[in-house]
């Protein structure tokens, strides 16, 4: 009985201390691990980033930016775009509804709306007034995009608690992710005011923040000299800088370093001359770290959702090319930029408290009179012509003159009132249009609307085109360049193809709730959106068609 009584209490004794010593450890676990859902979430669109940027000024980037997020963040290294045209306004809404334009219905940044009969720009809206600029830049809102971001489905989620704000240089890169109820989406607007804006349909009037910043005069620190971040002989990975293949700035006569951008600026519609360089990505970062402050993200536990949109590089190429000096240096200079906001988070938001991920809205081809100097196939394809051609057809085989209506975005539009006037079946004049246009010059592919209404298309370019087709907004007959031929000047790059050059985009991820690792298996932009919804556990945008990248999370 005394043996029984004292194993019983040595047992108990025993049993106490190891509860103890439990509830100690469980305790000290949970002040260890981060909240359940990051504070806050970042994403970073980089406008016109090509995948190979990564690799080719990998080793003279800093350890703190890009590779601080490749290195202990998961890269997706086949990261690809789904659809067709691969434009800055459908790629941003793409990246934050996880979806195509089929379902959201950005179709591209300008299109022709065939029910009003005119040109529409992707966020531009005329019942809004402009809030911090005297100027029409400032009358736009997300009101043509069809479904909901990440941002919406988190405010539903937390009840509005949780904070949505989206900045860019570009109105549609600030616009687009941010979404339907974001609290604010903030971009620039150059010319002579050089400042920060948004419009009546986020708010009445800039908050203080935004104000001191604009009047801070950071924006024009900006108008000084662009030279190289390190020696120029040692930018190995890009081009001679006096070449045939750029652009350049009025009022200077070669396109070489350096640029003198306040002196360039009178040329060079004042502060719009920022845009397109490095120093655009700055200001940008600069007003982010604002944003972090100014409006308190991050500082609860209801995930806060923040959009950031860096437009210089797309400026950049669009004006210099893909093996440009001015490319590489820009890229150089956005890995510190990339730093700055990495740390910026640490400090304000913390360490393990949130997530990030960066991927880009397209990417872009290399200037074809440069492939053409190497003699890889490509080329420039001149639309005034092609319009010429399409009508004379349409009026020598259905004698009618005012059959076409508009061609924009690779797209044929009829005017489907005088087709049913003149008791022309739609379906034959498309077929006929196709069957015309497939032996001019430069054309590769051609499809009609009703084979992208009625087929099925699973692989190759046919199933990137349907996902960008949508039946409301999208033209009678779709057709496909060559190759690396463009419709653009014959110097600096462009973009909006199915292939690779166009497609093959970056997707890092990093922080909270993010694996170390990398993968070449091939991912979709559209998969964004789901496995953001995943990590916070939140309904999936409406009509994300991306599946959650199970791998990427712990």
């Amino acid at each position: 009985m005394r043996i029984f009584v004292s194993l019983f209490l040595i047992a108990s004794l025993f049993g106490c201390r190891a509860q103890s010593q439990v509830k100690q450890t469980d305790v000290v676990s949970q002040t260890q691990l981060p909240s359940a859902s990051p504070k806050l979430v970042v994403g970073i669109v980089v406008d016109q980033m090509r995948y190979d940027y990564l690799t080719r000024f990998g080793d003279k980037f800093t350890s703190g930016g890009f590779k601080r997020m490749m290195n202990d963040g998961f890269n997706c290294k086949n990261n690809h775009y789904n659809y067709v045209p691969t434009y800055t306004g459908p790629g941003h809404a793409s990246v934050y509804t996880g979806t195509t334009p089929k379902y959201h219905g950005i179709i591209a940044n300008y299109w022709y709306d065939k029910h009003e009969g005119t040109r529409v720009y992707c966020a531009g809206d005329s019942d809004v007034n402009p809030i911090g600029t005297r100027s029409d830049a400032g009358k736009m809102s997300p009101h043509r995009m069809k479904t909901t971001t990440i941002g919406d489905e988190n405010k539903l989620f937390t009840q509005s608690r949780g904070k949505t704000i989206g900045i860019s240089i570009k109105d549609r890169g600030a616009i687009l992710p941010a979404g339907h109820s974001a609290d604010a989406a903030y971009w620039f607007v150059g010319d002579d005011e050089g400042a920060f804006v948004t419009s009546s349909f986020y708010m009445d009037a800039l908050p203080n923040w935004v104000s001191n910043f604009n009047a801070s005069g950071v924006n024009e620190g900006y108008l000084k000299t662009w030279n190289t971040l390190y020696d120029i002989d040692t930018y190995t990975e890009s081009g001679p800088d006096l070449n045939a293949f750029e652009g350049g700035f009025d009022g200077k006569d070669t396109a070489t370093f350096p640029y003198d951008l306040k002196s360039l600026s009178t040329h060079n519609g004042g502060y719009e001359i920022i845009k397109s360089t490095p120093y655009g990505n700055s200001i940008l970062a600069d007003f982010a770290i604002a944003a972090l402050e100014g409006e308190a993200l991050g500082q609860d536990d209801n995930t806060d959702v923040f959009t950031i949109s860096f437009s210089s590089p797309d400026y950049v190429g669009h004006n210099f090319g893909v093996n440009s000096k001015e490319v590489q240096d820009t890229y150089l200079r956005l890995d510190q930029d990339i730093e700055r906001l990495l740390n910026a988070f640490d400090e304000k938001v913390g360490v393990g408290n949130y997530t990030v991920f960066l991927t880009a809205d397209h990417a872009a081809v290399n200037v074809p009179a440069y492939l053409q100097s190497l003699k890889i196939p490509s080329g420039y394809f001149d639309n005034k012509a092609f319009k010429k051609q399409v009508k004379d057809f349409l009026v020598t085989r259905f004698a009618a003159s005012d059959l076409l209506e508009n061609i924009s975005n690779n797209q044929i539009f009829l005017n489907h009132k005088r087709l049913n006037a003149l008791g022309l079946d739609l379906a034959t004049v498309q077929e006929a249009l196709v069957d015309e246009i497939i032996h001019y010059e430069n054309i590769d592919k051609a499809y009609t609307a009703k084979s992208m209404q009625k087929a099925s298309y699973t692989v190759g370019i046919e199933s990137l085109i349907q996902n960008g087709y949508n039946h409301k907004r999208s033209g009678d007959v779709i057709y496909v360049f060559d190759p690396a031929v463009i419709s653009y000047s014959k110097t600096g790059s462009t973009h909006g193809s199915s292939l690779n050059y166009d497609t093959h985009v970056p997707l890092l991820f990093y922080g909270q709730g993010i694996k170390k690792g990398s993968s070449l298996k091939k991912t979709s932009i559209t998969d964004i959106a789901p496995t953001l919804s995943s990590l916070l556990g939140i309904n999936f945008p409406s009509a994300a068609t991306g599946q959650p990248l199970e791998f990427v999370l712990e």
